[in-house]
């Protein structure tokens, strides 16, 4: 499906979001001249506008383009491969494209391949569009992802849904493979509530299997839960009788790995320790789960032995496995400095606690690798902001925190700077960070929730300031610190 016609790639996932936005750009294509934007006879899916930045309704397209050609092209950085861009749902949606249209595309050549991943328009294609942008993703080798909804039963009959689609991220990770490494945005000036940590604990989440690929189930009556494996070689089956059920019925669940995508967990866990120049721990609870945690266990300490052993001594690096219970309270005690190796669920818990531990939910990079290092996917480690959105529909002041959204473009942006030896890219990426953490640390200059963790109930209203009041200050730091170092847009 990816052929060299890239306007049909882009054109099916984007034209129920093309109504959400104020302009309509052409885009730069590597490999062909710039197409014109032509309107469709109607709209797709009814705009979710946004009064406080009244955004218009622009005409439908047949594709859906963002430009980084204007009269400053000559001046812009140039990119020589594609990213995969994934827009998502409400307040995140609105913050994506601020960040986008003023903190990226005026400094950076760069041909995007969009997908809208936003919930109406999953619905409208059966959630083939999360599957496209994640085998776009395999392609292209990059992907930056939007914060989305995953529906529950509130929000299927809320969008008047389908069904209730699974998780994108769970989908994408499951097509993908590999490991999400989560980190701390550290910031100086914001109390850490476990004071300790003066380190960053990076934590590697197993991105397959487990709860997130399992099969579960209710019942209301009587009966056996048994679970059967049937061997392709034509053996004898193996069969475990799991449980009878008394009256009143209860639950229930199967879930799975692979030892191929436990390997891969493990290498690219290592890797990332040598990287980061960090000692890892991996955690299990293998004295429950004997066989299934047990695999994990012994693969991990397998890989170590014949592959990473040597180059984890020469740095003064080390790997050791524990139970999960037992690194939980080691990590309180300690000043962090670690990578942390997780199985799916566990790293989902942790990631959380690890990020609200330096301070807050929404300073948290995510980073989706394979095995290899070559493919990566880039994204906020938190929710849609809904309380906030709703506000925001009303006319009402908002003040969200973006840092974890423009790191999700800054850490996409960098990897493809890596992939592609694009310096240039890189440095980019590093000072729009920078612009992001000086604001905060060093112009006091930050979103409510961070007032709230310095300032508590002495708050104020002028110690913080709003969505875009935020967003604005960190564009207009990031051109003074580019022209301060004799930079124009691209100049680098």
């Amino acid at each position: 499906m990816y052929g060299s016609n890239t306007v049909r790639l882009a054109s099916r996932a984007s034209r129920s979001s093309l109504t959400s936005y104020t302009s309509v750009r052409s885009i730069h294509l590597q490999t062909q001249r710039s197409i014109s934007v032509t309107p469709l006879q109607s709209a797709s899916v009814k705009a979710r506008s946004a009064p406080a930045l009244s955004f218009a309704q622009p005409a439908s397209t047949t594709y859906r383009s963002f430009s980084s050609t204007t009269k400053m092209s000559a001046e812009k950085i140039k990119v020589a491969n594609p990213v995969v861009e994934m827009d998502g749902d409400e307040m995140t949606r609105i913050i994506w494209q601020k960040i986008r249209d003023e903190m990226i595309l005026p400094f950076v050549d760069l041909d995007i391949k969009y997908f809208d991943l936003g919930i109406e328009y999953r619905d409208k294609t059966d959630d083939k569009v999360t599957v496209d942008a994640a085998e776009a993703i395999k392609k292209y080798q990059v992907g930056i992802k939007c914060a989305t909804i995953t529906p529950d039963e509130a929000r299927v009959k809320e969008f008047k849904l389908k069904k209730m689609w699974l998780s994108p991220n769970g989908t994408i990770r499951n097509i993908l493979g590999g490991t999400v490494f989560r980190e701390p945005i550290v910031l100086e000036s914001i109390p850490r509530p476990v004071p300790g940590w003066t380190k960053p604990i990076c934590i590697g989440r197993h991105a397959f299997g487990d709860q997130y690929r399992c099969q579960n189930f209710a019942v209301d009556k009587p009966g056996k839960f048994t679970m059967q494996f049937t061997p392709e070689d034509g053996g004898e089956p193996q069969k475990w009788d799991i449980f009878n059920f008394p009256n009143g019925g209860g639950v229930g669940l199967a879930m799975y790995n692979t030892n191929e995508s436990i390997s891969g967990f493990a290498h690219a866990s290592f890797k990332m320790a040598l990287d980061k120049n960090m000692p890892m721990y991996m955690t299990t609870k293998n004295t429950i789960l004997k066989a299934y945690d047990g695999r994990f266990k012994d693969t991990f300490q397998e890989i170590y032995e014949k592959e990473y052993k040597a180059d984890f001594e020469k740095k003064g690096l080390w790997y050791e496995h524990r139970l999960i219970d037992d690194m939980v309270a080691q990590a309180i005690k300690g000043e962090g400095g670690f990578v942390w190796a997780c199985k799916n669920y566990d790293g989902d818990v942790q990631s959380d606690i690890v990020a609200q531990g330096f301070g807050s939910l929404g300073m948290m990079t995510s980073e989706l690798i394979t095995p290899d290092g070559q493919i990566m996917e880039s994204e906020a480690a938190h929710g849609t902001v809904t309380r906030h959105y709703r506000e925001h529909q009303k006319g009402n002041e908002t003040s969200t925190n973006s840092v974890a959204s423009i790191y999700a473009w800054t850490r996409g942006l960098a990897f493809r700077g890596k992939l592609d030896d694009n310096q240039e890219l890189i440095t980019f990426a590093r000072e729009l960070e920078n612009a992001c953490i000086e604001s905060i640390d060093k112009d006091g200059v930050m979103t409510k929730d961070l007032a709230l963790a310095i300032h508590g109930k002495n708050m104020k209203r002028e110690h913080y300031v709003t969505t875009t009041g935020f967003l604005d200050h960190v564009r207009d730091k990031l051109k003074k610190k580019l022209s301060a170092q004799g930079i124009g847009a691209g100049k680098l």
